[in-house]
C-alpha cells in the first residue's frame, strides 16, 4: 500500500516535468508510471547525446568545464533531483546527475 501511494505522489510530481522521450508533450498516466517509471532507466557511459535525451529528456543546465590534465573542454548536462523525499530509488528524480559528454559520447556520471 505505501509503494503504491508512493507511485501516486511520484506520478502527481512528475506531471509537471517536461516530457522525456518526446518531442510531443504528453502527461503520464499512473498506469505508465507504474509500468516504466519516469527518470528510472539508465543511461551508460558511451551513450550519444541523443539518446540520453530519449530516456531522461532535455538537461535542466548545460555548462563547459576544462579538464585540468588535458587543457581539454567537455560538456555538463546537469539533470537536478526534483522529488528527493520519495522513499524509492527514482534515478535523476531523486537524486541530482551530473552526466560528462566529451563530443556527442557520454563519458562519465557523477551524483
Amino acid at each position: 500500500m505505501n509503494l503504491l501511494w508512493a507511485l501516486g505522489i511520484f506520478a502527481f510530481l512528475v506531471s509537471g516535468c517536461s516530457t522525456i522521450g518526446s518531442t510531443i508533450e504528453t502527461i503520464p498516466t499512473p498506469a505508465d508510471v507504474i509500468s516504466s517509471p519516469l527518470g528510472t532507466e539508465s543511461v551508460k557511459i558511451g551513450m550519444t547525446k541523443g539518446q540520453v535525451k530519449d530516456i531522461w529528456g532535455e538537461p535542466d543546465s548545460v555548462t563547459n568545464e576544462e579538464i585540468k590534465e588535458t587543457k581539454r573542454i567537455r560538456e555538463v548536462w546537469i539533470y537536478r533531483a526534483r522529488a528527493r523525499q520519495i522513499p524509492i530509488d527514482a534515478g535523476y528524480l531523486s537524486k541530482t546527475h551530473r552526466l560528462y559528454f566529451d563530443g556527442d559520447n557520454l563519458t562519465g556520471i557523477t551524483e
